[in-house]
């Protein structure tokens, strides 16, 4: 009986420990973004559609705004040539890397048809950047797109 109450308490202070992790990290993602760069790991030209809505050159500049509280936010286009305005959509977070502290999530937006959603890492997060990467398999290999953001 003692081991099993040494056991529930030992969990219990490890779930306690991530819950903290992850609020730090929705604390730090809140607030207001602009989406700086996007990269990819191969170089050449590609016709790349983000999040079922528009290209590279549309989304570089877009703003984006995150409300942790009920996991919900707007990104904005307003690139000439592009379809401007705002998108909403919904982060739902999948899991947490122990080791790093960062999280995976589910960006799904509203209004999409099929209610599709797009699985993000999350690699790198301070008080000013953030750093997304999409890992997609083309043609049998690994092909990763990072998405800069710089805190406004």
């Amino acid at each position: 009986m003692k081991k099993i109450l040494i056991l529930v308490l030992t969990a219990t202070l490890f779930s306690c420990g991530a819950t903290k992790t992850l609020k730090t990290k929705k604390k730090t993602i809140k607030g207001n973004w602009t989406l700086s760069k996007i990269t990819y790991s191969k170089t050449g030209n590609y016709n790349v559609t983000f999040f079922g809505d528009a290209s590279k050159d549309c989304l570089e500049g877009s703003s984006w705004k995150f409300v942790p509280n009920n996991n919900s936010g707007v990104y904005t286009i307003n690139e000439s040539g592009c379809v401007a305005g705002e998108r909403e959509f919904i982060f739902v977070i999948q899991e947490i890397d122990t080791n790093s502290g960062y999280y995976d999530f589910m960006l799904k937006p509203k209004n999409n048809e099929g209610n599709l959603g797009y699985r993000i890492d999350l690699k790198a997060l301070t008080e000013t950047e953030m750093l997304w990467r999409q890992k997609i398999i083309i043609d049998g290999t690994p092909f990763l797109i990072n998405m800069n953001f710089t805190k406004q």
